[in-house]
């Protein structure tokens, strides 16, 4: 049960962002300056990892969550809300920079799952955000596959498996049924394609 734990942790949602945009640096053609990439992935680290796990120590000190694990729907409603936020500021902001153009888009995709995952918990819907995390880095490699007409297969295959861990962990774990999980997946996912649609098409 410990190895499912850690690949809980080790493959946390909380990660998936800066994971995306490091990828993003690494895989397209070079044209970014090394100092302004750098300068992006330290904001993105900031935005979407110190802030939000700064926000969940203060929720956890002021009890208005048990764990760290948000395990019920009304515990995840406001961190989900907070992040959405963070994510849609984070894009526009990138967006103004114009030559990373796709990687504002992964956020904006990132928003729209967010948005998602909170009017599902209106019907009592807790969706997996672990896979919904993964579904969307997968979602993202394959626009940059396409959008530079890149041989990305292994990393994409390397994904899948990835996703198969990160679902038999939160099953064994019983953190989540088999319908969240794909519910998370495809939310991440489709979310990405549809925001990249949308803006390009």
């Amino acid at each position: 049960m410990k190895f499912y734990k850690y690949i809980s942790y080790i493959l946390h949602p909380v990660l998936t962002p800066i994971v995306s945009t490091l990828l993003y640096f690494i895989i397209i053609p070079n044209h970014i300056p090394e100092e302004f990439a750098y300068r992006v992935l330290s904001i993105v680290f900031v935005t979407t990892y110190i802030i939000p796990i700064l926000l969940l120590y203060f929720l956890k000190k002021v009890k208005l969550i048990e764990s760290y694990h948000l395990s019920s729907i009304d515990e995840r409603k406001f961190p989900i809300l907070f992040f959405a936020i963070l994510s849609l500021l984070l894009g526009n902001l990138l967006l103004k920079a114009n030559i990373i153009n796709l990687l504002a888009l992964s956020f904006f995709g990132i928003t729209l799952a967010s948005g998602i995952v909170y009017i599902l918990f209106f019907g009592k819907i807790k969706t997996s955000l672990h896979t919904l995390g993964i579904g969307g880095l997968i979602g993202f490699i394959g626009i940059i596959s396409y959008q530079y007409q890149l041989n990305l297969l292994l990393l994409l295959i390397f994904l899948f498996l990835l996703f198969g861990f990160i679902a038999t962990s939160r099953l064994k774990l019983e953190a989540h049924s088999m319908n969240e999980i794909f519910i998370g997946f495809f939310v991440g996912f489709f979310t990405q394609i549809i925001v990249y649609v949308s803006y390009t098409f």
